[in-house]
């Protein structure tokens, strides 16, 4: 089986969740005491989320923590957060080992549930910029992504109460899913911010929820397999 990294740290809280999931999937589709190999290189994240050379210096931060993985004898990488996907393409293309975008992971995943219209939640860059509703547009999903306001505070929620494991606007969080899936008849809700399903579960809602980290961790150890 393939050793698996993952760039992690962005936040430490979703690494965290990240790693139990690795658990937990691990006990359901192995034998006792079976654990694929994994390093997880935690980057220090204020250095990442107030660099002073914007998205070029992060992207920097990823490619040196890649070729680190890739020096430690790495087979298959993940990056354990859906905001840094705007530069992934960039990433690939600098380490000679194969990497799993989660957007990729996550299209797989609602058409398998056959879901098409999605509610696409997330850091405020995840949900301005284009790089995750157009991949998924491509792919033949309509995404639709919350207003003005509502995006500023999901974005206040994840990056001031969620990274530091306050669930304090769980409730908000469920409400605001559930006035999108009564006026706007989504079929399920993408927590496309890696710290969203500390908040948010499956029962919580009326439509499906596309866990990202989980869908990841799945798909990183699928890939590992083959």
């Amino acid at each position: 089986m393939k050793r698996i990294e993952i760039i992690g740290g962005m936040s430490p809280e979703s690494t965290l969740y990240y790693y139990k999931k690795f658990i937990g999937i691990s006990r359901e589709k192995f034998e006792p005491y079976f654990y694929p190999e994994l390093i997880i290189y935690s980057i220090n994240f204020k250095e990442f989320k107030d660099n002073p050379n914007g998205w070029e210096g992060r992207k920097r931060i990823l490619i040196n923590a890649a070729k680190a993985l890739e020096r430690a004898g790495a087979e298959v990488i993940g990056i354990a957060a859906n905001t840094p996907h705007m530069v992934f393409p960039d990433v690939q293309r600098a380490v000679n080992v194969e990497m799993v975008s989660i957007i990729d992971a996550v299209a797989e995943e609602a058409k398998r549930r056959g879901l098409r219209k999605l509610l696409l939640l997330g850091t405020k860059t995840t949900m301005t910029m284009p790089f995750y509703k157009e991949a998924l547009k491509e792919k033949g999903f309509e995404v639709i992504v919350p207003n003005e306001n509502e995006i500023e505070e999901i974005n206040r929620i994840i990056f001031e109460e969620l990274m530091f494991e306050n669930l304090n606007s769980k409730l908000w969080l469920i409400e605001l899913i559930e006035r999108y899936a009564e006026k706007r008849e989504i079929e399920g809700a993408i927590l496309g911010c890696t710290e969203l399903p500390l908040a948010i579960k499956p029962e919580d809602v009326s439509v499906e929820v596309l866990d990202t980290a989980e869908i990841h961790v799945r798909a990183l150890i699928k890939k590992a397999l083959e």
